[in-house]
């Protein structure tokens, strides 16, 4: 057991990941009642030596945070990577619809990309303001049993939804689903053919002295009929902001910036950044926690670290010397 552990170290595991696998073995040896060689002080010292040396801090994703990184989100502009010059950017085709409701229901909830694309229309629920919804969240990561939960939907995200639902016809099932896009291009009139020549060299076809008219250029949809696959969540999200850059939308950043930034985007990027924006905000740990689901204040605190340090007394001694 101790070597398997230096093994997957070897290749690129991190600590947390060697617990997770430490816990998995574990498991499956009580299950089968055997005893359990993860308890051995060999592996317990191992895995205590692998985190000494590679240390347990985390990868964590670039928040998208509403109005990106500022310290009042009630009175500063949006700057920088930010959620709504993102939503503003979407297009009103079918597919920036769809991208802008999901963007707008991601920031909204703090659901993971598994939950996100679990929900459906049945889901959506009423709520004492007539303008926005509730979302009724059936299972998650820390609700494996079904005890369910319930997120806020707010009007932006309520219109966003209601246009890609008119625009796409979605009346039941799924609420966010692939869209196959089809470009055709322009082709200009076609004159017909005398039969006189088409030479013998050819395939004789009488269609060829018949005239072809122009035909413009069009875009054609298809709307799948199941849900949007977790992966594609991460990627959904770079190619926003790709697009809201291209077009001018984040226009405080350079080509380099937006090359950095999109390397830590994934789909956790939403629940991150309305994390931080509730921690700004000023919200304590306990509504952070009932409003993200978290089970643990560990991940809330330690998504919130770096905020933190910049509000903490070191933090407010140095903006009071400036």
């Amino acid at each position: 057991m101790a070597d398997y552990l230096d093994a997957r170290a070897g290749q690129g595991a991190k600590p947390a990941s060697l617990g997770r696998y430490k816990a998995s073995i574990a498991k499956i040896h009580q299950l089968l009642d055997l005893k359990d060689p993860t308890q051995a002080d060999l592996v317990k010292l191992r895995l205590r030596a692998i985190r000494r040396e590679k240390g347990t801090a985390q990868a964590q994703a670039r928040p998208l945070r509403f109005k990106g990184p500022v310290r009042d989100v009630e009175r500063d502009s949006p700057r920088g990577l930010n959620v709504r010059a993102l939503l503003e950017a979407c297009a009103g085709d079918l597919p920036g619809l769809r991208d802008r409701a999901l963007l707008s229901v991601a920031y909204d909830t703090g659901l993971r990309a598994s939950e996100l694309v679990a929900i459906s229309i049945n889901d959506i629920l009423e709520a004492l303001d007539p303008e926005a919804r509730l979302l009724a969240i059936a299972r998650s990561k820390g609700d494996q049993e079904g005890e369910g939960a319930t997120a806020y939907l707010s009007p932006r995200s309520v219109r966003a939804v209601a246009a890609w639902r008119e625009a796409a016809g979605i009346d039941a099932g799924p609420l966010f689903r692939r869209v196959q896009v089809r470009r055709y291009k322009a082709r200009a009139a076609v004159k017909g053919r005398s039969i006189d020549s088409i030479s013998g060299r050819e395939t004789w076809d009488l269609r060829k002295t018949l005239s072809k008219p122009a035909v413009k250029a069009r875009v054609e949809y298809d709307i799948g009929a199941a849900a949007l696959h977790p992966g594609s969540i991460g990627p959904i999200w770079r190619a926003i902001i790709q697009r809201a850059f291209d077009r001018g939308a984040l226009g405080d950043l350079t080509a380099d910036d937006l090359a950095r930034l999109l390397k830590g985007i994934s789909a956790h990027s939403t629940r991150v950044g309305l994390n931080q924006d509730l921690f700004v905000a000023g919200e304590d740990l306990a509504g952070i926690m009932d409003a993200l689901r978290w089970k643990s204040p560990r991940m809330p605190l330690a998504y919130n670290r770096n905020l933190a340090a910049e509000a903490g007394a070191v933090g407010r001694l140095s903006r009071k010397l400036e």
